[in-house]
């Protein structure tokens, strides 16, 4: 899957776009007909801790998958946004074979 990665105000490390990437290429096993996707990092000036911030967006035939989480660390808010969006997925899957049948 291609994923556009836009860090805002800072410079993103290779390891973490491809941290990132890795993730959500495990998402392709629950619908293959995943599109594209942008991802989206930010630091929260206002927060001490828990001041990362990872969206994304994700294109399926028919509809966008949208998830935000923020957390200390922006692995560990990419690991919630992609469970969040694994979870989409599975919802979104269930009723396109139940409006197909």
């Amino acid at each position: 899957m291609k994923l556009q990665m836009h860090s805002i105000h800072f410079d993103a490390d290779r390891k973490l776009t491809d941290f990132i990437q890795r993730k959500a290429d495990k998402l392709d096993t629950f619908y293959d007909r995943i599109i594209d996707g942008e991802v989206f990092m930010r630091l929260d000036k206002n927060e001490k801790n828990a001041n990362k911030i990872i969206e994304i967006k994700l294109n399926v035939p028919g509809k966008q998958l949208f998830a935000k989480n923020q957390s200390d660390s922006f692995e560990g808010a990419a690991d919630e946004a992609v469970e969040g969006l694994r979870r989409q997925i599975k919802k979104f899957k269930e009723k396109v074979v139940l409006a197909n049948q």
